[in-house]
């Protein structure tokens, strides 16, 4: 039997296509922001619920609104919101921060953390409108336990952390409409994105060391569970979960 939960994700690829795989086979409908066209339409063919996409640019306010009325329209009162869609700044030249240029910085800003700004306006709006419900944004395990001999991007890094700044914030002003906002600190997480980490020897090497109860790039089915289970939980708020295979345990690198 199908619950009630609506659910809009942000993004089409990785993890956030895993949480609508995942979200259907408990027969919630969902709806996706973000992404590309292609991997919508594929992700729809084998994920009955989810009930359409937009493959709207995220930095993009008028877009988002947009795409946030149409997820309404389809879904009925949304209950849920997970933005998870974001990637890495390297493309802009994002790196050790004596050496980005404003562009670069504001570039990878702007894909993570405006993107979730934007985002998140939108579906307090939306949960403050429907009785409250659930805010799960995506930060990273980067921005508390930095490793800079491979991952030394530090406006991603920033990003991040601003993520989870905004989560804790966000969840002391809310709580009284009832709507619970946390957030999820992955580590590396085997998605596209993770690309140029999976085909690295000496970050492979560094990956098996530093996640050790992966001994590898995260699976992406462990970060779903984290995300389903703080979209489940209704006396969680405030709270960053760190899903990292026990990066932040391990000193050094």
């Amino acid at each position: 039997m199908k619950t009630q939960r609506k659910v809009v994700v942000t993004g089409s690829r990785g993890i956030a296509a895993g949480l609508v795989e995942a979200l259907d086979r408990q027969g919630v409908n969902t709806f996706v922001l973000g992404g590309e066209e292609s991997e919508g339409r594929d992700l729809m063919t084998h994920a009955p619920s989810l009930l359409g996409f937009d493959p709207i640019d995220l930095r993009d306010e008028a877009a988002v609104e947009a795409g946030f009325q149409r997820a309404s329209e389809l879904l009925g009162p949304i209950t849920d919101v997970v933005a998870i869609a974001g990637g890495s700044g390297r493309s802009f030249g994002d790196g050790a921060l004596h050496e980005i240029s404003r562009e670069a910085w504001d570039k990878t800003i702007e894909l993570n953390l405006t993107t979730t700004f934007l985002t998140a306006r939108e579906a307090l709006k939306a949960l403050m409108k429907n009785g409250g419900g659930s805010l799960t944004l995506t930060s990273s395990v980067l921005a508390a336990s930095p490793s800079p001999e491979f991952f030394q991007t530090h406006a991603y890094s920033t990003s991040k952390a601003g993520i989870a700044g905004l989560t804790v914030t966000l969840a002391a002003s809310y709580v009284g409409s009832n709507i619970r906002v946390n957030a999820i600190a992955p580590g590396l997480v085997a998605t596209p994105m993770a690309a140029r980490a999976a085909t690295n020897p000496e970050i492979v090497e560094f990956t098996k060391h530093k996640q050790p109860l992966a001994g590898a790039q995260l699976p992406i089915s462990d970060v779903v569970d984290g995300f389903l289970f703080l979209m489940e939980n209704k006396s969680i708020t405030g709270q960053i979960l760190t899903i990292d295979g026990g990066w932040s345990t391990i000193s050094g690198r």
